[in-house]
């Protein structure tokens, strides 16, 4: 009987053990630096703020500093495989007249080519975010901030960049067309520097429209630029 007691007085102490060691755990002060970081750093801040902490001023988040890397990652991503590209693309493929039009046809050809590359890298950055995020294991607490956070760095700039594509696209498109429309009717369009003189009235009519409609796109273009502003910048 006296053995069975001591075994149970040992196992008593285990768990008092056990339970102290738990008692020691720097999670709930982990996960609490880490739930201000979220709160003071980002989503109090204006627009789409993504800090880079140190590793000194990462350490008192534990292992949540991974999972702050899922938003830090994306954004650096996107940055390279988005934001710089387009800025390179509307620079150099969008057209300033009819005959930077003519002229530039195969830069403004690769130029939709980037664009489609672009919207592939998104897709991919964001997929990418959303199943690691998925596979984070977070208190509900932290999930509540994090879910904020990641719904402002990351869905909404990502909805927001692909509104701006379908638009980009269509001016770039509408250009290539006419371009080669001004091509296939040399002997009716003549081009001299931003002046442009038809000879055809159907041609006219044709060319007029195409114009018209790439206008169009690039006033959405223009209103979509910015949107996005706004989202980055916060007004």
């Amino acid at each position: 009987m006296r053995s069975m007691w001591m075994r149970l007085a040992g196992a008593c102490v285990l768990a008092a053990g056990l339970a102290l060691a738990g008692c020691g755990s720097k999670e709930p002060e982990q996960r609490a630096a880490f739930i201000q970081f979220l709160q003071t750093r980002v989503l109090d801040r204006p627009g789409v703020r993504v800090p880079k902490p140190t590793d000194e001023q990462k350490k008192p988040f534990g292992d949540y500093a991974q999972h702050y890397a899922v938003i830090a990652d994306f954004n650096e991503a996107m940055n390279r495989s988005v934001g710089q590209p387009m800025e390179a693309v509307i620079a150099k493929g969008s057209p300033r007249s009819i005959g930077d039009i003519v002229a530039r046809r195969d830069d403004i050809r690769t130029a939709r080519e980037g664009v489609k590359q672009m919207r592939t890298a998104l897709d991919e950055n964001v997929a990418r975010a959303d199943a690691a995020r998925a596979a984070l294991k977070q208190p509900e607490d932290l999930k509540a901030v994090f879910d904020k956070a990641y719904e402002k760095t990351v869905t909404l700039p990502a909805a927001t960049f692909r509104e701006v594509f379908p638009a980009l696209d269509a001016v770039l498109g509408g250009a290539v067309r006419i371009g080669d429309y001004i091509d296939a009717h040399k002997a009716q369009i003549q081009i001299a520097g931003n002046a442009i003189t038809v000879s055809d009235a159907k041609v006219q009519a044709e060319l007029n429209a195409m114009l018209q409609e790439m206008n169009t796109h690039s006033g959405a273009i223009n209103a979509a630029q910015r949107k996005l502003r706004t989202v980055v910048s916060g007004s």
